[in-house]
C-alpha cells in the first residue's frame, strides 16, 4: 500500500483547516505581532511614562495598523536580531539598522524611514584624529554590527587599521567607555551620539566615516512579501500625514543644538545645587501628579537652581514667578523655596488642565510649558494662527512653528493678544526637554555604571 510522506499529509492538513496563506494572514490569526529590537535610547527602552524609543512607537502604531497586539523582543547580543528574523523567531526586526550590502543577502529590507551618518567617536583633551591612517589607540565597536561592515571595507584600502568587535556591549556603553576613557574610540550613528553627547558633554565627532546611511526595517527574505509590502503603505501613510516628521522630532526635535559649556555647567549643578531641592520638587510632584524631574528642569532653566535669581522683567525665585502668579495661587513669599517650586508646579499644572482633553501625552506638557514661559493667551494665538496655516494645533511641532510668528506684525495683528517674543517659548521648551532627559538618565543608571569622571583642564581649550 502506497505511504504519502508525513510533510504530505501535515501540509493536506493545515489546507483542510484553511491554513493563511501569507504572513500577515498568520500575524493576524495569532493576534501578534512579534518584533525585534535593542534596548537603546534610539530604539526602545522603558522611559518614566512606560515603553518609548522611536522604533517602538513605529512599531506599535503597525501593529495597530494591523489589528494585533505588539510583542517586543529583546535578544542578549545585537548579533541575535537578524538572525531571529531569519529564522522566523521574529516577524520585524525594528531596531535601527543600517541597509548594507551584506544584510541584504540575508534579509528583505522594508522602506527608509531616517537617514544617518556613521561617525568616528573620540574624547576632547585627546588628539583628535583626521582620518583613519591617523588611528592610534584602540577602537572598538559592536559585533554584527554596520560599522563593523564599514570598518571592513576600509581595511582594503589601510591595512594597517585595526579593531575589537564587542559582541556583549552596546553603542550606548561604548561611548560611555570613550568617555571614560577604557577605550580610545568607537564608530556610532549620528542620532546616537546627539542623543549621548547630552549625558557625556565631553564626546567628539572625530569625523565621518563613508556616506549616510538609511535605517529600515528587516523581514525574512522569501516569495511572500506580505508584511513588508504592507509595511511600505504604512510608512506611505506616515509620511503623508506628517506622523514620521512628528515622532522623528519627538524623539530627536530637541538634541540638536549640542552646547558643551552649557551642559557641562548642568551637570555639575546637578550634583551641586539640586540635592537641597529634590525633597521640595518631590513634593510639588505628589501634590499635583507631575514627574518630580520635570519641575526640577523647569526650575534650572528659570534660574539654575538659585533661589535669589531675579530676570531683568523683575520676576524672582527658583522657579520665577510675578507678583499676581503668586497672588493667583495663594503663596506671599517668591524667595522661599518650598513656595516658589509648589506655586510653579500648581501653575505648570493649571496650564495643563486648562488645554483641550484630546491634547495627549507629550504635546500636552510642552505645550503647556510654552504657555508657562509665554502666557496662555499667547499659546491660544499661535495655536489659532497654526490652523490657519494648516497645522495641527494640537501638535508641538506645529504649533512651535508658528509660535515665532507672534513676533511679526503681519501675523500678531491677527491674534487676540497681539505681540510676543514667540522665539523664546520654543527654546524654553526645548532646553526644558533636554534637562529632563538628563535628569531621568542621571536619576536612573546603575550607580556601578557611573565611573570617577576625570578632570582635564584642557577641555575647554580643545573644543
Amino acid at each position: 500500500m502506497f505511504k504519502y510522506p508525513a510533510i504530505f499529509l501535515w501540509c493536506l492538513t493545515l489546507a483542510a483547516c484553511g491554513r493563511p496563506d501569507t504572513i500577515v494572514e498568520q500575524i493576524k490569526e495569532r493576534g501578534e505581532l512579534i518584533v525585534v529590537t535593542r534596548n537603546a535610547a534610539t530604539t526602545y527602552y522603558e522611559g518614566p511614562h512606560g515603553p518609548t524609543g522611536l522604533e517602538y512607537d513605529l512599531a506599535n502604531l503597525f501593529a495597530k495598523r494591523l489589528g494585533v497586539e505588539l510583542k517586543i523582543v529583546v535578544p542578549e547580543n545585537f548579533s541575535d536580531i537578524l538572525s531571529m528574523v531569519e529564522q522566523g523567531d521574529a516577524d520585524i526586526a525594528a531596531a535601527g539598522l543600517t541597509i548594507t550590502p551584506e544584510r541584504q543577502r540575508r534579509v528583505r529590507f522594508g522602506p527608509s524611514y531616517q537617514t544617518i551618518m556613521p561617525q568616528l567617536i573620540y574624547r576632547s583633551g585627546n588628539n583628535r584624529p583626521k582620518s583613519i591612517d591617523e588611528l592610534s589607540g584602540i577602537l572598538e565597536v559592536i559585533t554584527g554590527s554596520s560599522h563593523e561592515e564599514s570598518l571592513r571595507a576600509l581595511q582594503k584600502e589601510h591595512p594597517e587599521l585595526r579593531w575589537s568587535s564587542n559582541p556583549s556591549l552596546d553603542s550606548a556603553e561604548l561611548l560611555q567607555m570613550v568617555w571614560s576613557q577604557l577605550i580610545d574610540y568607537t564608530v556610532a550613528d549620528s542620532n546616537d551620539v546627539a542623543i549621548h553627547q547630552r549625558f557625556y558633554p565631553e564626546l567628539r565627532v572625530a569625523f565621518d566615516i563613508g556616506e549616510p546611511d538609511k535605517l529600515a526595517w528587516a523581514f525574512m527574505a522569501g516569495a511572500d512579501d506580505s508584511l513588508s509590502q504592507a509595511a511600505e503603505t504604512f510608512f506611505e501613510k506616515l509620511r503623508a500625514s506628517g506622523q514620521l516628521k512628528e515622532l522623528l522630532e519627538r524623539h530627536y526635535g530637541h538634541v540638536q543644538d549640542f552646547d558643551y559649556v552649557g551642559t557641562r555647567s548642568y551637570m555639575r549643578h546637578i550634583n551641586q545645587r539640586l540635592p537641597d531641592f529634590i525633597p521640595l520638587f518631590e513634593s510639588a510632584a505628589a501634590e499635583t501628579g507631575l514627574d518630580w524631574r520635570l519641575l526640577a528642569a523647569v526650575g534650572y532653566q528659570e534660574s539654575h537652581w538659585d533661589i535669589h535669581a531675579q530676570s531683568p522683567t523683575g520676576v524672582r525665585g527658583l522657579m520665577m514667578l510675578t507678583h499676581n502668579t503668586m497672588k493667583f495661587l495663594g503663596l506671599d513669599d517668591r524667595l522661599d523655596p518650598e513656595q516658589s517650586i509648589r506655586g510653579g508646579a500648581r501653575y505648570i499644572k493649571i496650564n495643563k488642565d486648562r488645554l483641550p482633553d484630546r491634547i495627549s501625552e507629550p504635546d500636552r506638557t510642552w505645550l503647556a510649558l510654552a504657555a508657562y514661559n509665554v502666557g496662555y493667551g499667547h499659546l491660544e494665538d499661535a495655536r489659532v494662527l497654526t490652523q490657519k496655516r494648516g497645522g495641527n494645533p494640537d501638535k508641538w511641532l506645529d504649533v512651535k512653528e508658528a509660535l515665532p510668528l507672534l513676533a511679526q506684525k503681519k501675523w500678531y495683528k491677527q491674534t487676540k493678544y497681539g505681540y510676543a517674543r514667540g522665539q523664546e517659548p520654543v527654546r524654553y521648551v526645548e532646553n526644558i526637554r533636554s534637562y529632563y532627559d538628563i535628569l531621568v538618565w542621571d536619576s536612573e543608571r546603575p550607580p556601578e555604571l557611573v565611573p570617577s569622571e576625570p578632570v582635564f583642564t584642557t577641555d575647554l581649550l580643545s573644543l
